[in-house]
C-alpha cells in the first residue's frame, strides 16, 4: 500500500494540473465546436434584433417628427440606444472568440461582459436619458398632434419588434429545455449575457411600444399633451430598470460567477464516480466566459493510486466532463491520499501545500 511522503504528492499535483491544463486546451476542439455553434444562433438573434431596430427607429423618428409625440421620439431614442447596443454585442462575440495567449491563458470570453456593461450603459444613457428628458419637456409645452402617422409607425414597429424578441424567447427556451429548467430560471442563471441583453432590450421595446399606444391614445381622447409627455418618461423608467439590471447582472460575471447548482453537481457525481476517488472534499468552479469554465477540485484518492494512475484519472475526469457539458472546461484537480487525509484530518491540516487558507491555488 503505497502512501507518498509530501514531495511527492505535491509532485503528482502539479503534474496533474499541469497536464491537465494542457489536455483541456487539446480537449477544448469538441467544446469549441458546440461554442462556434452557441455563437452562431446568438449572433443571428443579435442581427435580426439590430436590422429591426434600425427599420423601427427610423419609423418611429419620422413619426414622432410628423404627429409631435413625445412618446414616439421617446422610442426612436429608444431604438437608436438599441442599435448601438446590437454593434457592443456583435463585437463581443467577435472578441470574445480570440484564442487564449500569453498574456489571457483562459482566453478573452469575458469580453461578453465587458460589451454588456457598456450595453447596459448605452440603454441608460441614450436611452432612458433622452426619453425622461423628452417627457419632462412635453407635459410643458401644447403641441397639435396628427395621430395617424404614429399609430401607422406603432403597428409596424410591433410585428418587427416582436419577431425580434420571439427570436430571441425561442432562444432562451431552446437552451433552457437542453438544460432541463424553466425559462425564467434560465434567464436568472445563464452566463450568457448577450442573449439576455437581446431578450430584456426587446421586451422593453414591446411594452414601450404598449406605452407609446397609450400615451398617443390617451392625448387624442382627452386634448391633453400630459399623456404623451407621461407614456415618454414611463418609457424611461423602464429603461432604468432594464438597464440596471443588466449592468448588475454584467457585474456579477465579471466579478467571477460559480457554475450553477445543476451543473456543480453533475461535476461532482461525475469526479465522485471515478474509480480510486475516495472523496470529493472540494469544488470551486468559476465561468471566464459563457462558454469556458475553471474546475478545481481537491479529491482523496485511493491509497494504492500512483502518481501516473492519478495523471489517468485526471484526464479520464476531463474528458467525461466535456462530453457531458458544452462548455470549454479547464479542469484542475489537486490529489491527496485518504489515509493522509484521515491522519491530518484537523483545523488547517489536509490541504495540499498549493491551496491556501481559502482553498484556492497559491501563487508560486
Amino acid at each position: 500500500m503505497w502512501i507518498p511522503d509530501g514531495d511527492l504528492a505535491l509532485e503528482i499535483s502539479r503534474r496533474v494540473s499541469r497536464h491537465a491544463w494542457f489536455e483541456a486546451a487539446r480537449s477544448g476542439k469538441v467544446s469549441s465546436v458546440k461554442s462556434r455553434n452557441g455563437h452562431s444562433a446568438t449572433r443571428r438573434t443579435v442581427i435580426v434584433a439590430g436590422v429591426a431596430n434600425i427599420v423601427v427607429g427610423l419609423a418611429k423618428l419620422a413619426a414622432g417628427i410628423i404627429s409631435g409625440s413625445s412618446a414616439m421620439l421617446a422610442e426612436a431614442a429608444h431604438s437608436a440606444a438599441d442599435t448601438l447596443n446590437q454593434v457592443f454585442l456583435l463585437t463581443s462575440l467577435r472578441q470574445a472568440e480570440r484564442p487564449a495567449d500569453d498574456d489571457h491563458q483562459f482566453g478573452h470570453g469575458q469580453e461578453r461582459y465587458f460589451w454588456a456593461l457598456l450595453a447596459a450603459f448605452g440603454i441608460f444613457i441614450a436611452g432612458a436619458g433622452f426619453s425622461i428628458f423628452e417627457g419632462l419637456l412635453s407635459l410643458t409645452r401644447s403641441h397639435s398632434e396628427s395621430p395617424l402617422a404614429a399609430y401607422v409607425t406603432l403597428g409596424v414597429a410591433f410585428v418587427a419588434e416582436g419577431t425580434s424578441f420571439v427570436r430571441a424567447f425561442w432562444q432562451v427556451r431552446g437552451e433552457a429545455g437542453g438544460l432541463s429548467e424553466e425559462v425564467l430560471g434560465h434567464v436568472k442563471s445563464s452566463p450568457d449575457i448577450t442573449v439576455k441583453v437581446n431578450l430584456f432590450e426587446d421586451g422593453a421595446a414591446v411594452v414601450g411600444l404598449v406605452l407609446a399606444a397609450l400615451g398617443v391614445g390617451l392625448g387624442q381622447l382627452t386634448g391633453s399633451s400630459v399623456w404623451d409627455g407621461a407614456a415618454s418618461i414611463a418609457i424611461g423608467v423602464l429603461l432604468v430598470v432594464v438597464a440596471i439590471k443588466l449592468g448588475m447582472d454584467s457585474r456579477d460575471l465579471l466579478i467571477g460567477r460559480a457554475a450553477g447548482s445543476e451543473v456543480q453537481q453533475l461535476i461532482r457525481e461525475e469526479i465522485e464516480s471515478q474509480p480510486g476517488v475516495d472523496a470529493l472534499l472540494e469544488l470551486r468552479t468559476m465561468h471566464m466566459g459563457p462558454d469556458n469554465l475553471i474546475v478545481a477540485a481537491r479529491v482523496a484518492l485511493n491509497d494504492e493510486m500512483g502518481a501516473d494512475q492519478t495523471e489517468d484519472l485526471a484526464d479520464e475526469i476531463d474528458s467525461r466532463l466535456s462530453e457531458k457539458l458544452p462548455l470549454q472546461l479547464n479542469v484542475f484537480i489537486d490529489p491527496t491520499q485518504t489515509r493522509q487525509t484521515r491522519q491530518t484530518r484537523q483545523p488547517g491540516a489536509g490541504r495540499s501545500p498549493d491551496l491556501d487558507t481559502t482553498g484556492t491555488r497559491a501563487a508560486p
